[in-house]
């Protein structure tokens, strides 16, 4: 009778197991359809859980060297449109000079002359005090304020912001108003601002020298344009970096997504056709179990 009891409690215990692991691979299962993830928790499998979560730190910050690149590459537009300004003044300028420096005008000719160069200096100031994406002096460095006073003065510092595209890639998000606007003219430094405010002020006095210092004025301009030019030269290979780093990162994302999904991502199909066999072996089980627990000794000895 003890024997009996004995072997009747442990059929018992095993099948309350066996359909109890059925049950739960069930479970799991359907959890892995409805989540899409294959690993409901870390033990499920160690080595893959780690390697997700590395991923995903990685992924973390690719984001954040994707937002530095979006926003050098909105830093540089502005300097290139603002180049492209520069440039058009700076024309027109040498336009006037050329104009100022022939012999034909009178003075009340030169002075309307200057004081259309006066304009162009206080547009040439508020250029250079153009605002970046973060509200500071795309040409001032990293100060707060303006880059320029209002005489053409610089007030910003002496470096341009530099901006990590990750992977210890880096590029200085603008130029400071001096790289811009201050360069070599005749074996002398020149100033653009200085160049023009002082052109201007020559002309609106008048006199016999206003001719010759519109014609000194013009080398000194088309110096000044050349620095402009070389300026978008270099701004064209920064936009290029940033693409280039870009397109590494976006790469790299795209390998990244590719192995979280082999690692973490239910296979539906693989899944939905377990659980089918599961659910097919749990009824049968359950189906077997329900027999067998009616039958006793008794009823064999009958």
């Amino acid at each position: 009778m003890t024997i009996f009891a004995t072997s009747t409690s442990a059929f018992f215990d095993r099948s309350v197991l066996d359909l109890s692991s059925l049950r739960s691979q069930a479970e799991q299962i359907q959890s892995q359809v409805g989540s899409g993830e294959k690993l409901t928790a870390s033990s499920d499998d160690p080595l893959a859980a780690s390697r997700l979560r590395n991923l995903a730190r990685t992924e973390a910050l690719s984001q954040i060297d994707t937002a530095a690149a979006n926003r050098a590459t909105s830093d540089l537009n502005l300097v290139d449109s603002a180049l492209s300004e520069f440039a058009t003044f700076i024309t027109r300028a040498q336009e006037l000079a050329t104009q100022a420096a022939s012999g034909t005008l009178t003075d009340s000719q030169r002075k309307s002359i200057g004081t259309e160069l006066s304009q162009i200096h206080g547009n040439l100031v508020s250029l250079a005090n153009t605002r970046d994406s973060a509200g500071h002096a795309l040409f001032g460095g990293d100060t707060a304020g303006d880059a320029y006073q209002a005489d053409g003065t610089y007030i910003g510092t002496g470096a341009a912001g530099i901006l990590q595209l990750g992977d210890g890639q880096s590029v200085a998000r603008s130029f400071t108003g001096p790289e811009l606007l201050t360069f070599k003219s005749g074996g002398a430094t020149k100033d653009l601002f200085s160049t023009i405010k002082g052109l201007a002020d020559t002309l609106s006095a008048g006199g016999t020298g206003a001719a010759a210092a519109a014609n000194a004025a013009l080398t000194t301009l088309n110096d000044g344009l050349d620095s402009i030019t070389t300026a978008q030269t270099v701004l064209g290979a920064r936009l290029s970096w940033i693409d280039l780093n870009t397109q590494r990162q976006q790469v790299m994302g795209e390998a990244r997504s590719e192995e979280q999904t082999q690692l973490g991502a239910t296979d539906l199909t693989t899944a939905l056709t377990r659980l089918s066999e599961l659910s097919t072996v749990l009824q049968a089980s359950q189906a077997s179990f329900a027999r067998l627990s009616n039958l006793s000794l008794f009823d064999l000895l009958k």
